[in-house]
């Protein structure tokens, strides 16, 4: 299905007049409808066989941001997070890119490792060996327990091994199984390749087999994105475009050089990118992980994105990241906001949702960076936070974003300042 991911108007629409607008641009049927417009979705025995100590249910707002396209396809974005601004600078940003040609995105295949750590060895070279003479035999245990994966294209593809001569508990050697996964996050299916070889490694390398487990750091399952936009569509009424591009590579580069704003800076990367995860079912979790371990596998904390000024002057910007991201198994197949979420998104492979997360990814860096680089972070930021102070203070109805205006007309935005306009208003 071919969709127009351009959403005019969607901010002041009501939330059931948007959801009549996705609903009629994706096909949702009435059922599937009814899961977002009544409260519910998650019937609570579903909840309570997906963890332990179930008590009740926790929601969080569900958006859609408009605007992205990727490699010439409209994407329509589910995002489910609690932060304002997030969805408006995202959208924002994805039409200033669309005009410029929209994201180029790319990804590699979904391989991901499990690790094999193999303890008292007297030769851990000579083990490294011994496992590299036997790799076809352990390739062939380990796809022995997936067939279903097998069947799809995936599997155990190779086997590598890292040794550790000298460490606090002597030598070690960790061989690591690398999984193609397919459209699988692929959490379940390599600790269980990961189990099914211990006993033969064991007997290889005459060690002894300690954790078997996948590793969060998908440093051979990467996503990326790219952007390419001239000065003149970032023009605005303060700010000359070339003045913006500048002060948005100046900020970047800040981030590359120093870990305490590459910190934060990153963490407006996955303001995002998790709630594309979160929407999905997908394990944000692993994600983040292995997010802020590639951002430092050259020895320091560094940005995930690189910012930069093209010969032409226009402002390029890049993102590359692992994305351990599934289509199927766990909550994107129990939850049934997340099954919705998917259908939305329209992706049609666990690589296309990891390439629209880092776009997405990107677009809200530059929204932060832009907005650093001119006026400052607080003031979109803020007059979004508005609407939230004053639901705190008590404001109800058309209350909300009259106590809203006021605060943002004075740039006073507190609590006890929007307390005091409601009182005058009763």
């Amino acid at each position: 299905m071919t969709i127009d991911s351009r959403l005019p108007n969607f901010r002041s629409l009501e939330p059931a007049q948007r959801l009549d607008e996705i609903a009629a641009r994706v096909g949702l049927s009435a059922s599937e409808r009814a899961l977002l417009a009544e409260p519910g979705a998650l019937p609570l025995d579903i909840a309570n066989g997906m963890i332990e100590n179930v008590v009740g249910k926790f929601e969080l707002p569900f958006a859609v941001a408009g605007n992205f396209q990727l490699n010439g396809r409209d994407v329509l974005v589910p995002m489910v997070v609690e932060e304002p601004s997030v969805v408006a600078a995202a959208s924002y940003m994805a039409k200033i890119v669309r005009e410029a040609g929209g994201f180029q995105t790319s990804s590699t295949g979904p391989l991901m490792r499990a690790q094999v750590q193999i303890m008292d060895l007297a030769d851990p070279y000579g083990a490294r060996h011994a496992l590299f003479n036997h790799r076809q035999e352990i390739i062939d245990i380990a796809n022995s327990r997936d067939k279903v994966l097998i069947g799809l294209g995936g599997g155990c593809r190779d086997i590598e091994v890292h040794v550790f001569p000298d460490t606090a508990r002597g030598s070690m050697v960790v061989m690591h199984l690398i999984v193609d996964v397919r459209d699988a996050m692929g959490a379940n299916t390599v600790n269980t390749m990961a189990e099914a070889v211990a006993s033969r490694v064991e007997a290889i390398t005459g060690g002894k087999v300690r954790l078997r487990i996948l590793s969060n750091l998908a440093d051979l399952r990467l996503a990326r994105a790219r952007l390419q936009v001239p000065a003149a569509l970032l023009d605005s009424k303060d700010y000359s475009g070339e003045e913006v591009v500048n002060g948005i590579v100046d900020a970047g580069t800040f981030a590359a050089v120093d870990p305490y704003r590459a910190a934060t800076h990153n963490k407006g990367i996955m303001n995002g990118i998790d709630p594309v995860i979160i929407a999905t079912g997908n394990d944000w979790r692993a994600v983040e992980a292995g997010a802020h371990a590639y951002a430092c596998r050259n020895g320091s904390y560094t940005s995930l994105t690189t910012w930069e000024v093209s010969a032409k002057g226009d402002l390029v910007g890049t993102i590359e990241m692992p994305m351990p991201v599934g289509l199927v198994g766990g909550a994107t197949k129990t939850h049934p906001l997340a099954r919705l979420a998917l259908k939305i998104l329209q992706a049609g492979s666990a690589q296309e949702l990891a390439e629209v997360a880092v776009a997405v990814g990107l677009a809200q860096n530059m929204g932060a960076l832009r907005a650093l680089a001119t006026e400052g972070i607080q003031r979109g930021h803020m007059a979004l936070h508005a609407r939230n102070i004053a639901i705190a203070a008590g404001a109800k109805g058309a209350d909300i974003d009259r106590i809203a205006r006021e605060m943002v007309a004075a740039k006073d935005v507190r609590a006890d300042f929007a307390v005091s306009l409601l009182a005058g208003r009763q």
